[in-house]
């Protein structure tokens, strides 16, 4: 899912509308978690939002309006308002009724995204009651539906969870009843027993390093004080392909993507600031399931230190990182008066779509994450992983010592990622043979056909227009992937063709269908068909498929075959758990 801020949106022109819900009594107060209390002691301000966007078909508002109710009356966490006390922020449970849709004008020569800005600037500030708005621009095409809140109410995972339910409700699927509110977990969280005296002293050690302050970015950022308006920077890293190889080369290495992906950061830093990498490192705190369909800010703020460029030590670091974050902060960081901040503090934060316990069809959607835009004085680097393949999002000072420091960091972290990710990661040995898979090109669609046709007609036929038709057809589909394994003198010697699907079935999870297994006459029983199969499922589990499916006989003895990798058979074909 495409990472972007309001001023990146490009938002349709059309007619913007707010739902105004009914604000009725006060209730009860619920506890403030140390994160919240952070967040909104800095008062009422701009840009403190985050929000989640998506297209949908032609919607009547009135059912909307339904569908959004339903949501907040689904999630108490969305319920609750902030008031400013003696001691801090207070948190109170409100009553939340039936409402209007308030038409927003847009001035001329004003773009719709500066109009949707200013809208949730004022309407989803920390004492805003209520902090969230939903909003939708109608068009003679689909509507696009704009849903936001101050940070203190929802992390990126909650905002899935929000549009999730919008979208059941709207369809009328949304599961009756509530969930567990957030301020539950806040309170679970403050009982938990205190961080162990190793975890003190190692916090201790690492904000010792930056100057007893949260880590900075390494290199120079110019004049932070007052903040500079902020520059943010959108790009995709890798796509579904090369995101594939580069978790290929991670399991080689015996480690997650996101370690080696760390390595990549720790080289750059050495390399560029000749120091090690130390960083915020957000981890969330759904430390269970009960948790997972909730909304609210279960985020916590750890620090990664790595200094090693080796896969298993940064492995470790993160590990560290996750260790460090999985006890209550407040206690922890007493010894500092709450979270040490200064100008130039340095954060990365990862989130991998396709792991998480809730999921929407992200591109039947055309769903978007968004930032609120605003100052920085500091720099925040997210990663985002999700069928699509591998996006980053960084905002930084826009300063030209900034400009300069921050753009070679990232630059060259793309590069590392990049490179990680090339076709070599996709070599296979088998017997001494060295294979290498990759997709398929326009010039290997004679060697294909041939393959596939096995010696039959197609294999002498002059005539490839057809094939390379279909070939292009099949090349512009991202869901369809034509593999071919080459030997070292470049022969195409064996081919499958792969496609990930989503569907009602397997709870809506995509499955990976596998067709035209086909090894060349010279190179079978010698482990190239087994090894290009293991190579599909990885494909596929890359792509988030939970599920394997051949349909067809694939080579001889398609049912001994596929049973030695735990295919069973079904009414059409063979199926096999991812």
């Amino acid at each position: 899912m495409r990472l972007t801020s309001v001023t990146h949106l490009r938002l349709p022109y059309g007619t913007l509308l707010g739902y105004d819900v009914t604000v009725g009594r006060t209730g009860a107060p619920v506890p403030v978690s140390f994160d919240q209390r952070r967040h909104v002691a800095r008062g009422d301000r701009p840009g403190s939002w985050m929000a989640i966007t998506c297209r949908l078909p032609a919607v009547d508002l009135d059912a909307l309006a339904d569908a959004w109710l339903a949501v907040l009356r689904r999630h108490g966490t969305l319920r609750t308002v902030f008031s400013p006390g003696p001691d801090g922020p207070r948190l109170h449970e409100v009553d939340l009724r039936p409402g209007r849709w308030v038409t927003h004008p847009i001035a001329p020569g004003q773009s719709v995204d500066d109009a949707v800005r200013r809208m949730l600037d004022g309407r989803c500030t920390p004492y805003a009651a209520p902090s969230h708005r939903l909003c939708v621009i109608l068009t003679a095409d689909r509507p696009t539906l704009v849903v936001a809140a101050d940070h203190a109410h929802v992390d990126m995972w909650s905002l899935l969870v929000v549009l999730r339910d919008l979208v059941q409700g709207l369809g009328g699927t949304l599961p009756a009843g509530t969930v567990r509110p957030f301020a539950e977990h806040t309170a679970a969280l403050a009982g938990r027993e205190p961080a162990p005296e190793e975890v003190r002293q190692r916090w201790a050690e690492i904000l010792a390093a930056g100057g007893d302050v949260m880590p900075r970015f390494p290199l120079p950022l110019g004049e932070l004080t007052p903040a500079p308006p902020e520059r943010v920077e959108v790009r995709d890293v890798l796509g579904v392909d090369a995101c594939a190889l580069f978790e290929r080369r991670a399991r080689d290495s015996g480690v997650s993507t996101l370690a080696l992906v760390t390595l990549v950061m720790t080289r750059t830093t050495r390399e560029l600031a000749h120091a090690p990498l130390r960083a915020v490192f957000p981890v969330h705190s759904r430390y269970d399931d009960r948790w997972h369909g909730s909304v609210g800010w279960f985020i916590t703020n750890a620090v990664i230190a790595a200094r090693d460029p080796d896969p298993r030590a940064c492995a470790d670091a993160v590990r560290e990182a996750v260790r460090l974050g999985s006890w209550p902060l407040e206690d922890v960081l007493a010894p500092w008066g709450g979270m040490p901040e200064a100008p130039g503090m340095f954060a990365i934060s990862w989130l991998d779509l396709r792991r998480l316990p809730v999921r929407i069809d992200h591109a039947g959607l055309e769903a978007q994450y968004v930032s609120s835009a605003g100052d920085a004085d500091g720099v925040m680097v997210w990663f985002v992983l999700d069928e699509a393949g591998l996006h980053l999002r960084c905002r930084y000072p826009d300063t030209d010592e900034a400009r300069e420091s921050v753009g070679a960091w990232l630059d060259r972290v793309v590069d590392g990622v990049r490179a990680s990710a090339r076709p070599a990661g996709t070599d296979v040995v088998l017997a001494g043979d060295r294979l290498v898979v990759d997709r398929a090109g326009r010039a290997d669609v004679a060697a294909v056909v041939a393959l596939l046709s096995d010696g039959g007609a197609a294999a002498d036929d002059p005539d490839l227009a057809p094939y390379e038709e279909a070939f292009d057809a099949l090349d512009r589909d991202p869901g369809r992937f034509l593999a071919v394994a080459r030997a070292g003198d470049g022969r195409v010697v064996a081919t499958v063709q792969l496609t990930v699907l989503a569907g009602p079935g397997l709870r809506g999870a995509p499955r990976l269908q596998v067709e035209g297994l086909r090894v060349a006459v010279g190179w079978r029983r010698r482990g190239v068909g087994s090894a290009l199969l293991e190579w599909a499922h990885e494909h596929g589990r890359a792509r988030g498929a939970v599920a394997a499916r051949a349909g067809e006989a694939t080579g001889d003895g398609p049912h001994r075959f596929l049973a030695r990798f735990g295919y069973e058979p079904d009414r059409t074909g063979y199926t096999r758990r991812l």
